[in-house]
């Protein structure tokens, strides 16, 4: 599933993030920011025009993400969540 598909305030974790071309500036800074696989994310919150931009939290830093950005972080849903 990607990131920009996870709906409000589940709980996942991060598989990976998709270069679209060799050196993929967002890929490689998306990376820098913590999107690594392993980490846990969540969508918390869209934006009120076309749900843009989306307020994502990786560990205890918040994010705002384009909807394109967030496309190309692959997730799995956790199964427990509290």
């Amino acid at each position: 599933m990607k990131l920009s598909e996870l709906p409000h305030r589940t709980a996942a974790t991060v598989e990976s993030v998709d270069d679209h071309t060799p050196n993929d500036t967002i890929a490689r800074r998306l990376r820098e920011l913590g999107f690594v696989s392993g980490e846990r994310v969540e969508v918390m919150a869209a934006g009120p025009v076309a749900a843009e931009p989306l307020l994502v939290q990786i560990g205890y830093t918040r994010f705002a993400l384009r909807r394109s950005e967030a496309a190309r972080v692959r997730v799995s849903v956790l199964e427990n969540q509290a």
